[in-house]
């Protein structure tokens, strides 16, 4: 089967009355500063929290109206698509498996249960997930649902596409998240149908880019997909998004760790937007790369926002420690009473706020006299924490940031 926009069209009206139609919202303070024209399209407002519910609702559709209609479903996954095809299954009542590997995080075991999948554990990787969820398949006479290389599957991701360009007709250039391929390449089919002059631009991880290497004829370097971006770290293209984005794509834009835990602090800061590390992608890519949009109106696909919460905090107290909105001083004092009240008067008194002390005696190279605080505190920024350090110096308080 040979995709063409006119599948993606016929997509979206088959699925609209089950997805939600997520926004696309104007982003000035990401933009501006960079001199981009940038609109966010926030998928991560899916039910299950990121587009794959577009192409795991089409696939299950065509599957229940199947004749004959399979005894269930299966899928292999750790994350996005476990929920999408689990969500959709149960609406249509199909019976779903889905196989996740041995190291998946409880919570989103606990996520795809609730949505009525019977959850496998196999395995220590998605891919050896996949070997046992086909040969399950095959066994029982259930309908492998594939992430990403499947037609329909493709096509549905593509509905986010004409969403966006409904929202935002003006758009010279969109910027998609890729893992296998499947949303970047539905995108790239509508997207050119409606203006063949816009630009497509994808987005990989440094550590995970096999997409990039393949569209390049280049050797797929060494793969790790233990990254921030774990929703789009996937090793094995997809044979039908590649061969789309081979003739619809600008190129594959590189992103580090950085650029992404960068780019999820400021969605979450600036936009009240919480992305994922795969969701965040995009926008990492226009902020990193930004030569290449200034002056342009550019969408970016906010794919996904199932982040965990406990590395969503991790992510912003790192934003905040970056910016000098919360700073680690190690003080040097006399060991005498006193001293802890008045360093932490002279603190105060500069305006900033202590949220954690610790006091040191033991495990230093100082005179027994001698004793080191490790002072946590809330600022206004690097200029206010200069301020303190100096403040405290004068009072004879010698003071280093950490």
């Amino acid at each position: 089967m040979q995709l063409t926009a006119n599948d993606v069209a016929t997509a979206h009206a088959a699925i609209r009355p089950h997805i939600v139609r997520t926004p696309t919202v104007a982003a000035p303070r990401l933009g501006e500063p960079i001199g981009v024209r940038l609109f966010l399209k926030l998928d991560n407002l899916q039910y299950t929290g990121s587009f794959k519910d577009r192409g795991s609702c089409l696939k299950l559709q065509h599957l229940a109206a199947a004749s004959p209609r399979p005894s269930g479903v299966i899928a292999a996954s750790a994350g996005n698509h476990a929920q999408g095809v689990a969500y959709h299954a149960r609406r249509l009542g199909l019976p779903a498996t889905i196989v996740m590997p041995i190291t998946t995080p409880f919570s989103k075991i606990e996520r795809t249960e609730g949505l009525g999948a019977h959850v496998e554990l196999h395995g220590e990787s998605v891919a050896e997930c996949t070997v046992h969820a086909r040969a399950t398949a095959a066994t029982k006479g259930l309908a492998f649902v594939h992430p990403y290389d499947d037609p329909l599957v493709v096509a549905g991701q593509g509905t986010a596409a004409i969403e966006l360009l409904e929202d935002q007709p003006q758009l010279d250039t969109i910027v998609v998240p890729i893992g296998g391929g499947g949303l970047a390449a539905g995108t790239a089919l509508w997207a050119k149908h409606v203006n063949p002059r816009i630009r497509i631009f994808g987005v990989q991880t440094a550590m995970c880019a096999p997409m990039r290497a393949r569209l390049r004829g280049e050797t797929i370097p060494v793969l790790r997909t233990h990254t921030l971006a774990d929703g789009i770290a996937v090793k094995t293209p997809g044979e039908i998004p590649a061969a789309i984005l081979a003739d619809h794509l600008e190129d594959v834009l590189l992103v580090d760790e950085v650029d992404i835990e960068n780019a999820v602090q400021v969605l979450a800061a600036q936009q009240k937007v919480v992305a994922e590390g795969a969701g965040a992608a995009g926008v990492a890519a226009v902020l990193h790369h930004a030569g290449l949009f200034r002056g342009h109106d550019v969408g970016v696909m906010v794919c996904g926002g199932n982040i965990d919460r406990r590395m969503l905090s991790t992510v912003l107290l790192r934003g905040l420690k970056r910016d000098g909105k919360i700073a680690k001083l190690r003080i040097s004092i006399h060991d005498v009473p006193g001293v802890l009240s008045r360093v932490t008067q002279l603190i105060g008194a500069s305006g900033a706020d202590v949220i954690d002390i610790e006091h040191q005696r033991l495990f230093n190279n100082l005179a027994p006299r001698q004793a080191e605080l490790d002072v946590v505190m809330e600022t206004k920024g690097a200029a206010h924490v200069e301020r303190i350090l100096h403040t405290l110096g004068e009072a004879g308080f010698p003071a280093i940031t950490m």
